[in-house]
């Protein structure tokens, strides 16, 4: 097995419940980091709807008319970590509207540069984890890596992972049984299985890219961009 004891994972949950309350997004995503954290992996937890985060899309709304914001000492631990697993409910099929707060405020940073000129998430992997119980596991997983990819992290293969109940009101995943005697979801072999497999997937794809200095710089460098180099384009006069 390879040595994963360098590398950095943040999970950040997207619930609509604070803390303490149980989130059932987060007792699916404790298991990834669990397999993490085995592997040697240094890993936190965040739960979004516990801080006072601003809505816009620019690095720190206080300089946009809002009173506080504590996205930017979220921002540190986000630009830190060589991995991200975004973790969401589904509501009405799609993610949470926190989720969506967070694509947007990952969205601020995502013209900052790393000091190869390229985005700031390059070199980063990123992969997702719904629960619910209704259908959409798909087509949130979708969305959210869409946008993940979009702004610069490289995604895995198998980079998501949920677990749905059954339609409607019910019991959700991590909750008792009726008899007491076992966790809804922790026998779904679907579940286990995508699970783990985001999670290593994560981790090799993170450390190949770590081994190799991150994604090189050829061709997509937008410093190199904005300073007239065309990378190879048939017009050296495209602008």
């Amino acid at each position: 097995m390879a040595d994963y004891s360098g590398l950095k994972a943040l999970f950040i949950g997207c619930s609509l419940k604070k803390s303490p309350e149980v989130s059932h997004t987060e007792t699916l995503m404790a298991n990834a980091r669990a397999i993490m954290e085995g592997a040697g992996v240094s890993t936190e937890m965040i739960r979004l709807v516990d801080h006072d985060i601003a809505f816009g899309v620019y690095p720190d709304m206080t300089e946009h008319g809002w009173d506080s914001d504590a996205w930017p000492d979220i921002w540190e631990q986000v630009k830190a970590a060589d991995i991200l697993v975004v973790g969401t409910p589904i509501w009405l099929g799609e993610e949470s509207s926190l989720c969506r707060m967070l694509i947007e405020r990952l969205y601020a940073q995502s013209g900052d540069t790393n000091d190869k000129g390229q985005y700031i998430y390059y070199g980063k992997a990123g992969g997702c984890v719904v629960t619910g119980n209704e259908d959409g596991i798909k087509h949130v997983s979708m969305s959210v890596l869409y946008a993940l990819q979009h702004i610069g992290y490289t995604i895995p293969p198998q980079a998501d992972c949920g677990w749905i109940g059954e339609a409607g009101p019910g019991p959700s995943y991590g909750d008792e049984t009726d008899d007491g005697k076992a966790r809804v979801g922790f026998d779904n072999e679907f579940t286990r299985r995508n699970t783990a497999f985001m999670a290593w997937n994560l981790m090799h794809l993170a450390a190949m890219m770590k081994q190799a200095g991150g994604i090189p710089a050829e061709g997509n460098s937008r410093e190199a961009w904005d300073k007239g180099h065309r990378f190879g384009h048939p017009n050296p006069e495209y602008r």
